[in-house]
């Protein structure tokens, strides 16, 4: 018995307009900053015709990138409400892939943006068994005084009784063809401004840690510390943070070159220090594990891995012969790809945008027993 698991950060999948670029700069879309205006009512009008414009282009490249994945449960990202899921479902996901995704799961979590973790399932596998749903449950109010997870470094941003995840870690009890998985779907804390001499990930690290932390003290609160191992459980979502990178040097006239790197600390280092669970997008070569393109101009630019899925050694160990794929077609031009990995890219696809997202989904064919 066989069960397909993705995840996909969407970005930004919203029912809302955003105005306030209107009086902060720093929010202003780049295609308005080329014209003078004057009048916040013109504003609004100029915003909405852009948003309307350029979206049904991007959600269709959404839509694609999610039937090329073709999993029978798919873990979302960055989803406005259930609203945003259920039309972008109708309008949109199911052009691609017809009635497939009819059991649908999102609890509003924390992020100021109202932007949501979610979870959309078919009724049975490819291979005709049933996906059940036992409990959900979320644990957005979580703080860090349950976990006892204050601490110095937290301190200098956050409160005690502060919640630990910044937007959730949703977890889900199924029953697939009879047999147990539980998943935890989670959106950590993104990379934010440099703070006291760190750059924008480290001095945010702490608190992704304590995230990561929290996500397995209530892995272990569930099966028992110790106890984990021999149990069918995945970690998935974008995690805002990677273990290792790809620098990418060079500019377009001159070509590039691609240099692998370890990096020193990671959140993430909760999860495969001991062996609690693994990355199973490292069974891939080390140049073809990024699910995301980050550039700020030719001297800063690099390859690496936000979204994941971590398995228990059990479905680890289960499905040791298998590897996981990662859906590109749906990244724009700008994004750089080493010598042997170039795609095809979607119909319509820009340099920069529209595009499916500037994130990759993640998906993986689980054998379960």
């Amino acid at each position: 018995m066989s069960l397909r698991l993705a995840t996909f950060n969407v970005e930004n999948l919203m029912t809302r307009f955003d105005f306030t670029g209107y009086r902060n700069q720093l929010r202003q879309d780049r295609v308005i900053k080329l014209f003078e205006v004057n009048n916040e009512g013109v504003y609004q009008q100029l915003e909405q015709a852009r948003v309307i414009a350029s979206t049904d282009d991007t959600r269709q490249m959404t839509a694609l990138a999610i039937a090329d994945a073709d999993a029978d449960i798919l873990c979302l990202q960055e989803i406005d409400n259930m609203a945003a899921l259920q039309a972008f479902e109708y309008g949109y996901l199911y052009r691609m892939v017809g009635n497939g995704y009819r059991q649908k799961y999102l609890v509003e979590g924390n992020d100021s943006r109202g932007i949501d973790v979610a979870v959309l399932m078919r009724e049975e596998t490819r291979d005709g068994q049933k996906i059940e749903l036992r409990d959900i449950k979320s644990h957005a109010m979580a703080t860090y005084r349950d976990f006892d997870l204050f601490d110095e470094e937290i301190g200098k941003t956050n409160r005690l009784d502060d919640k630990i995840f910044k937007r959730d870690c949703l977890e889900l009890d199924l029953r697939i063809g009879g047999v147990p998985m539980t998943l935890y779907v989670v959106h950590f804390k993104s990379m934010g401004n440099p703070r006291d001499g760190l750059d924008g990930r480290q001095s945010t690290l702490p608190i992704r840690r304590a995230e990561a932390r929290a996500v397995r003290r209530i892995i272990e609160d569930r099966f028992g510390a110790g106890h984990t191992a021999k149990k069918n459980f995945a970690i998935c979502g974008d995690m805002n943070d990677y273990q290792e990178r790809v620098d990418v040097i060079g500019r377009r006239g001159t070509g590039y070159r691609f240099e692998h790197r370890d990096e020193a600390e990671s959140a993430l280092d909760v999860f495969s220090q001991d062996g609690f669970a693994e990355n199973v997008v490292r069974r891939r070569e080390p140049l073809d594990r990024w699910t995301l393109y980050h550039a700020r101009g030719p001297e800063e630019q690099w390859l690496c891995q936000l979204d994941y899925l971590w398995l228990s050694p059990a479905l680890a160990a289960a499905n040791a012969k298998r590897i996981p794929e990662i859906i590109r077609h749906g990244q724009p031009y700008r994004t750089i790809f080493p010598p042997g990995q170039e795609v095809e890219r979607y119909p319509r696809a820009g340099w920069d945008r529209p595009k499916a997202s500037d994130h990759c989904p993640v998906v993986m064919t689980l054998d379960l027993i």
